[in-house]
């Protein structure tokens, strides 16, 4: 089986689609796999990191003002489209999938005109543009949220949920070992905060701003705080970050363990880590972002907050009641079990293995 994957742009996209191709392998180690991403965006280094290889289209997003970007688009999706035709000419693909983002709009579009099986994959609770473009044409939309009809032909819906990495599990094994990886004291709750791998601005400013909160209500809490590379020059050389309580780093590589030893997670709203979230059945504070296509992580976190499954607290109001909130919520376990328990029922597991059984079934 020959099998194309658009898309990416961010980790959100990108993660997935690595999970998908996993597990395709998985089940028939002779699939040839080709991924094709926009050119000069992450997917281009983290694909073939991951063993995958990788082709580029010149293609970029529309600007939400008139730009000089935006004058080059119309020139940029017609190149895209040509290459997009001459990849399938070449590959001679049986399937084509889109995980979303802007290389997955022309590869998807050529496929399906060309008669080839398509698939899409829809990460969020609010539909991406280019999936609302490409649902009218593809055979197949897996979901991760209810209520996706609102957006997609419903006869081409099917729920499976987001793919998430493997090596995420919560144990008392690797609880422990977690501690010790950090070097924080077992016997203190532990807040975790992540903004993502350049880090979060508003996250970083709310814990400038609370140091006195931080260092005498919270002195019994341990703050793992990833700041982010894009950040971390400028915030740690604060006040907060010299704190002993507070784990201030550039970027987590063992997130598994982080995971681990959090008894509240303070984080965005993206759909992969709300899925990791889900997935380990973790409590967390949702701080979605306002600089993402049609606020669509607002959407998200609404969708857990609906089912008591998350709290969120809106971006310009963290500064101020951000810490306040959760250092009175790492201390209720009865809430940060309820919480636990209800988002761990919006888990699904075996995503990656119900977006491959379907591939498959469309080649078939």
């Amino acid at each position: 089986m020959r099998v194309i994957i658009s898309g990416g742009g961010s980790g959100g996209h990108i993660f997935p689609a690595l999970a998908i191709a996993n597990k395709l392998l998985e089940i028939n180690k002779d699939t040839e796999i080709l991924f094709v991403g926009a050119e000069g965006k992450m997917e281009m280094e983290i694909v073939p990191k991951a063993g995958f290889p990788i082709e580029g289209l010149n293609i970029r997003g529309l600007q939400r003002k008139l730009t000089f970007e935006n004058l080059k688009f119309p020139f940029r999706l017609f190149s895209s489209l040509k290459k997009a035709k001459r990849i399938l000419k070449n590959f001679k693909p049986d399937v084509v999938v889109g995980v979303g983002g802007y290389a997955s709009g022309p590869m998807l579009r050529v496929a399906a005109k060309a008669g080839i099986p398509t698939l899409i994959q829809e990460q969020n609770s609010y539909a991406g543009l280019t999936n609302k473009w490409l649902s009218k044409k593809v055979d197949r939309i897996c979901v991760a949220y209810a209520e996706m009809e609102n957006f997609f032909p419903k006869e081409k819906i099917v729920f499976t949920g987001n793919p998430v990495r493997t090596d995420i599990v919560k144990n008392n094994e690797i609880k422990i070992q977690s501690y010790k990886h950090f070097g924080l004291d077992q016997n203190k709750k532990t807040i975790l905060t992540v903004g993502g791998s350049l880090g979060a601005r508003t996250l970083n400013a709310a814990f400038k701003k609370n140091v006195e909160i931080l260092s005498n209500e919270a002195k019994d809490i341990n703050f793992i705080w990833q700041v982010g590379k894009l950040y971390y020059e400028e915030y740690s050389k604060t006040e907060t970050s010299q704190l002993g309580n507070v784990k201030a780093l550039p970027f987590i590589d063992r997130m598994d363990l982080a995971y681990n030893c959090a008894d509240l997670v303070i984080c965005r709203a993206g759909a992969l880590t709300i899925s990791e979230l889900c997935n380990i059945g973790q409590s967390a504070i949702l701080v979605p972002s306002p600089n993402v296509a049609e606020d669509h992580q607002t959407k998200n976190a609404e969708a857990l907050v609906k089912e008591n499954a998350a709290v969120m607290v809106k971006d310009n109001e963290a500064e101020t009641n951000l810490f306040p909130l959760a250092i009175k919520m790492v201390n209720d376990s009865q809430k940060l079990n309820a919480l636990s328990s209800n988002v761990a029922q919006l888990a699904k597991p075996n995503a990656a293995d119900l977006i491959a059984k379907e591939i498959i079934t469309l080649v078939k």
